[in-house]
């Protein structure tokens, strides 16, 4: 199967959607309505093995006549083995492994170190406001997050709660979301 390459700089898409199982049955739907160019972040972790592999495949395939980028949750490795963009995890998962962009999940300032350490080309920063994926726990608020963000040296993308509306509020260039977008 022939594999694109990202040509560097990297240019990051300024929206990603974010797989989960309770947004996996409007997927198709909503890689259709996002803008060309967009971000697709899989995680489907819930998956058995085979089944993951061949969501993904399904999905990537749609994603990329759209134009879309494609971010696999997990090692680096997997990530350039299954044809994706971009590899997505916490520092630690994307320390190791060969040339291949690197999205860091990041949610403090001590883990915005982490991800500099692990060759992270970008981070998701969150959860910037209340979402459903993890009910009642503290959010950054738009104060922090931009704290935050500055600190970065790397492109931030916001996650969490975020919706266009609340990207415009925020002034974020670039976000994520799984319900904002898949309307899950």
């Amino acid at each position: 199967m022939p594999r694109r390459q990202r040509a560097l700089p990297l240019i990051w898409p300024k929206i990603w959607l974010v797989s989960d199982a309770r947004n996996d049955a409007v997927l198709e739907a909503a890689l259709a309505r996002l803008p060309r160019g967009s971000g697709f972040l899989f995680r489907h972790t819930h998956l058995p093995p085979a089944e993951r592999r061949a969501r993904f495949e399904r999905l990537r395939r749609l994603a990329l006549a759209r134009g879309h980028w494609v971010a696999l949750s997990g090692d680096v490795r997997i990530a350039r083995r299954w044809g994706a963009d971009a590899a997505y995890g916490s520092a630690r998962l994307l320390a190791r492994g060969p040339a291949l962009p690197r999205l860091a999940a990041v949610h403090s300032l001590r883990e915005i170190g982490a991800a500099r350490r692990a060759r992270a080309n970008a981070i998701l920063l969150s959860p910037v406001f209340a979402t459903r994926s993890h009910p009642g726990a503290s959010t950054l608020g738009p104060i922090r997050f931009h704290l935050l963000a500055a600190r970065a040296c790397v492109p931030v993308i916001a996650l969490g709660g975020m919706t266009a509306a609340k990207a415009r509020r925020l002034r974020c260039a670039r976000w994520a979301a799984i319900d904002g977008l898949s309307g899950a």
